[in-house]
């Protein structure tokens, strides 16, 4: 698996390294994509927010958004964009009784299979995406994040 990664840092959040994501990345890509192009975007609260608000009507910051690419050009390898929001990642994990990184590693690959074509939107399709979150993160090393 080829993963290109930029990995943006708008404000100084805490956040893991740039090798804990792409890891993380890697894990969810492995036997889907031979090459991917992702960019991950850590955020503050007001921009989470306001993305929130515009691509998806709801009001408030959350921890992830995904933001796949619309290219319908089966040989580029743009997989799309993850914002993730620093300070509710933080406080999730912590409300949770999570691992910061353990969390950081589950949005990652939430994140990552949202922009392969999961959902959660039905129980079946829940239960499938879960599945499939559960295996990845035992990969990584992770406990069950449900």
């Amino acid at each position: 698996m080829r993963l290109t990664l930029e990995v943006q840092r708008a404000g100084d959040h805490a956040a893991p390294d740039d090798d804990l994501l792409r890891a993380a990345a890697e894990a969810a890509l492995a036997g889907r994509r031979d090459a991917a192009e992702l960019c991950i975007r850590i955020v503050d609260e007001a921009e989470s927010a306001a993305l929130n608000e515009r691509y998806r009507d709801k009001a408030g910051p959350t921890n992830v958004l995904s933001f796949p690419c619309d290219a319908a050009v089966p040989e580029l390898s743009l997989l799309g964009d993850l914002v993730i929001c620093a300070p509710v990642v933080a406080a999730e994990a912590r409300a949770q009784g999570k691992a910061v990184e353990a969390h950081w590693s589950h949005l990652v690959v939430h994140g990552v299979l949202h922009l392969l074509g999961f959902d959660h939107i039905g129980d079946h399709e829940a239960e499938t995406m879960e599945a499939e979150e559960r295996a990845i993160l035992a990969r990584l090393g992770y406990p069950d994040p449900y």
